[in-house]
């Protein structure tokens, strides 16, 4: 089977499943499931690999994301456990003093909590401190989750430029240059980016507050707003009287700082500051109960579980098409710059060659600009290590042809890219991010993809403006 048609039948698998989570058929780890596995049997019996190969590839998809689940698990049990002790209802009290009933200030210092907590360039750690703080102030204002959603991630995006974030350092490597010296190539792009994202906050406050948001608002009905969920969330308490420990907040607090700072530190594996966090939190706030214990986890296993269940199918999907084959049927990570000659290129390496393969015929001499106009799409198919490690090189390789220097490529990649990392689901952190504002991530894609791409639109034509992209 000839790396063409499993690019192609790559590039089916993914559209179905967006297809399948748009509308609604299934939950998101069953469509990572099924889908992934139909396009596994396919290349079995067309003789790709075999079975024995299978098995590996989605081990190595849980060895990658095994982590990640545990994060989700006990950074749920976690917020939950502060949430039922009352933590957030004071913290609430004092931003809601702040701002008021001002909906756009909410959102603004949204996007600034946004900025200044992905200043370490940790997508999960980031949502960690932005979606549990601000989302009972957008519940209690009537104001979409998927607002708060998108403020983040476009504030994330831009941040994710740093020199010691991922995808700067991926780039940097692949060009063979320091990332230091990339990041300073790009840092008027992330300049303009950080002021756009405070602009996109500010406006979306302003498309929050025409809708009736506040705290005595009344929410006008959009065209397929489902806007029971508003309602109801209005209605909850913040916590429950019961659970509520207010004479133990400054504990709370200072141990919420403190598993804040050992995950910004980034010693210790980030699902183990969690781990510690859930432990002391139990012993202090609800004494030394087994009982309570059950009783404080068992009200929050539900969302933990399901978030689980996400990452455990996200597994799955990532191990089939992101893992590629030695001669000895051993798995290369997707880290991998160049695979020797006998290897078998991942499905998403092949359908990186499907992509570079139909752009360049007709617009070899303008690819930096397709190839940022085509990021934030191309999100959606490639995970972070397949995009930089996989699709940048044969990229760059092309662009060579028509005479088309790497440092444009690479900077449209880079920065184009980075505006939809948090809207991918081939990213563990989005899948995390949606998971804590209890938003699907259909919801997330469908609320956020247009102001994504209009905003990388526009960092693009910032490169653009200062020569740093040519047009």
């Amino acid at each position: 089977m000839s790396s063409t048609v499993v690019g192609i039948l790559g590039l089916l698998t993914i559209v179905a499943i967006v297809v399948t989570l748009f509308k609604s058929k299934t939950q998101p780890a069953i469509a990572f499931i099924v889908w992934p596995t139909i396009l596994a049997l396919v290349l079995v019996i067309g003789g790709r690999f075999t079975f024995d190969n299978l098995a590996s590839m989605i081990k190595a998809g849980f060895n990658s994301t095994g982590p990640t689940a545990a994060l989700f698990v006990f950074s749920v049990l976690y917020f939950g456990i502060m949430t039922d002790a009352g933590m957030f209802d004071v913290i609430i009290g004092k931003l809601m003093t702040f701002v008021g009933d001002n909906v756009i200030g909410v959102c603004i210092v949204t996007c600034i909590i946004a900025l200044v907590g992905h200043l370490d360039g940790g997508g999960a750690s980031t949502f960690c401190i932005v979606v549990p703080a601000m989302l009972p102030v957008f519940k209690r204002m009537h104001m979409r989750k998927t607002s708060l959603l998108r403020i983040a991630v476009l504030a994330m995006g831009v941040l994710n430029l740093m020199p010691w974030a991922g995808p700067t350092m991926r780039a940097a490597s692949v060009l063979g240059i320091e990332a230091g010296s990339l990041w300073q190539t790009i840092l008027p792009i992330q300049i303009c980016g950080i002021i756009l994202s405070l602009v996109h906050a500010y406006f979306t406050g302003v498309q929050e507050k025409a809708r009736g948001a506040g705290l005595n608002g009344k929410l006008a009905a959009e065209e397929g707003e489902v806007v029971e969920e508003e309602s109801d969330d209005a209605s909850v308490p913040a916590s429950n009287p019961e659970l509520a420990r207010p004479q133990l907040f400054l504990f709370n607090i200072l141990l919420t700082i403190g598993v804040i700072a050992m995950l910004i530190w980034d010693v210790f594996p980030s699902y183990y500051p969690f781990m510690i966090g859930v432990a002391l939190a139990l012993f202090v706030n609800y004494g030394f109960t087994a009982k309570m214990h059950k009783k404080i986890i068992n009200l929050h296993a539900g969302p933990a579980l399901m978030m689980c269940s996400t990452l455990m199918g996200a597994a799955v999907l990532m191990g089939i098409l992101t893992s590629s084959l030695g001669a000895d049927g051993a798995v290369i990570s997707a880290k991998t710059m160049e695979l020797p000659a006998d290897a078998i290129p991942s499905v998403v390496r092949c359908l990186a060659g499907l992509v570079s393969a139909v752009l360049p015929a007709a617009l070899g001499r303008h690819l930096p600009l397709v190839i940022g106009i085509l990021s934030v799409p191309l999100a959606l198919a490639f995970d972070t290590d397949s995009y930089f490690y996989g699709m940048l090189p044969v990229v760059i390789g092309i662009g060579q042809a028509f005479g088309v220097e790497a440092l444009p490529i690479a900077v449209a990649m880079v920065v184009c890219r980075n505006c939809a990392t948090f809207i991918s689901p081939m990213v563990p952190a989005t899948l995390l991010g949606t998971g804590l504002a209890e938003v699907d991530i259909k919801d997330h894609i469908k609320a956020s993809f247009m102001y994504v791409w209009g905003f990388s639109f526009l960092c693009m034509i910032v490169a653009i403006i200062f020569g740093i992209m040519p047009l």
